[in-house]
């Protein structure tokens, strides 16, 4: 706990002092984010609500009026899943940065985790080797550049590891593990296919089954700390992908107006707090890494 509360400090000072503007957003949402199938309904005075899976649709319209805006706090997923990546209720950070592109955003996030990491280490380097027994070698040896893989090189690099993986597929955990075996810095492995991301990812103009995006993998086996990329700004291309997979178009009405009158390009990222903190503790499951976890069979206490 003493670790995430410096984690959660040093977020909000990495941000703060680099021009970004602390933007709360909802927790009660009448859309998805991420996915449909992953999502806690709740009415809402007759009309149904949901839990928020994140921020970050609200802060691209904070980013067009502010430039530069992060939210941080709790979100919600319904993923029926045991593994020791996942927790029902978590806390995730997302910087939104308008004129942004996936370069720009693949940087930022780079700084970023390197600065996250090392301010644990600085303020909790004798609680992470002599009450948790945390090796903090790999940890001292985050340090930029990051290793990066485009997506088919990532593929190609499973596949000589003895991975069953085709190209379009997202990654499991495992996969997620031994890419992070590449290099004993973190992986950003970028331009996934754009039929495993979410719908407002922009394509890759000059290949269209890619898009922009990128997931930050950590090393030691603990897989995504990061996902994010650059933003469809694009109107008549933001519908169609909000109609391919069924969404309720009128609940995105005031998302797509933020592109009716011409837009810029934006990017953004999310990091999941339990997960950061896990890793530099180098704990086996996320629900040592918040107080009172949320799993799913534990509402209580």
């Amino acid at each position: 706990m003493k670790v995430r509360h410096h984690a959660i400090a040093a977020i909000r000072d990495f941000f703060n002092s680099r021009g970004f503007l602390n933007m709360d957003t909802p927790i009660l949402t009448p859309n998805a984010c991420e996915g449909t199938s992953t999502l806690f309904e709740t009415d809402y005075f007759g009309d149904t609500a949901y839990l928020s899976q994140s921020g970050q649709l609200y802060n691209e319209a904070t980013a067009a009026a502010f430039g530069k805006v992060y939210c941080f706090g709790p979100t919600f997923r319904a993923e029926k899943s045991k593994t020791r990546r996942h927790l029902t209720e978590f806390w995730m950070v997302e910087p939104e940065v308008a004129f942004a592109t996936l370069d720009d955003i693949m940087d930022l996030a780079e700084e970023f985790f390197e600065y996250v990491v090392g301010r644990c280490l600085e303020a909790c380097g004798t609680e992470l080797r002599d009450v948790l027994e945390r090796d903090t070698a790999p940890l001292e040896k985050i340090r930029r550049p990051f290793a990066r893989l485009h997506y088919a090189e990532a593929v190609e690099y499973l596949k000589r590891k003895g991975a069953a993986i085709e190209w379009g597929t997202d990654f499991g955990g495992a996969d997620e593990t031994l890419i992070g075996e590449y290099a004993e810095t973190p992986v950003l492995v970028h331009h996934y296919p754009t039929q495993v991301k979410a719908f407002y990812m922009q394509p890759d103009p000059e290949d269209p089954r890619y898009c922009q995006s990128v997931d930050l993998l950590a090393p030691e086996g603990y897989g995504e700390m990061i996902g994010g990329g650059e933003r469809i700004h694009d109107l008549r291309l933001l519908r169609e992908k909000i109609q391919e997979p069924g969404l309720p178009e009128q609940a995105f009405d005031w998302y797509c107006d933020l592109r009716r009158y011409g837009s810029v390009p934006h990017a953004g990222f999310g990091l999941g707090l339990e997960r950061t903190v896990g890793y530099v503790c180098g704990l086996k499951h996320l629900r040592e890494a918040i107080p009172f976890p949320r799993l799913l069979n534990r509402l209580s206490p």
